[in-house]
């Protein structure tokens, strides 16, 4: 017996939960759709958008940036547990090694 996936061709699937009626569901209990996928079959209209490729390395390095920079600007009694003291050994695991 063949996998959807087989007989499909599919290399990749998309799963798909519609949680509420303005989400679209239409038959009210938990289930997943798992939609076998294949390169270019365009499901939504969104994809038929060109993609770009990201450069994670370079993006992610600059969107790190960003967040350590935000992040020290926030000064500690802004904190949501009111305690501005910070013990040995913590912080932030963003900071640069």
């Amino acid at each position: 017996m063949l996998s959807p996936f087989e007989t499909n061709h599919a290399d990749s699937f998309n799963l798909l939960v519609n949680n509420g009626a303005a989400a679209g569901q239409v038959i009210f209990h938990t289930h997943i759709h798992i939609i076998p996928r294949k390169e270019q079959d365009c499901l939504w209209a969104s994809e038929s958008l060109r993609r770009q490729s990201l450069k994670l390395d370079q993006e992610a390095s600059r969107l790190a940036d960003l967040v350590r920079e935000q992040l020290s600007s926030v000064s500690p009694s802004s904190s949501s547990s009111g305690n501005s003291e910070v013990s040995e050994g913590e912080g932030s695991s963003l900071s640069r090694s």
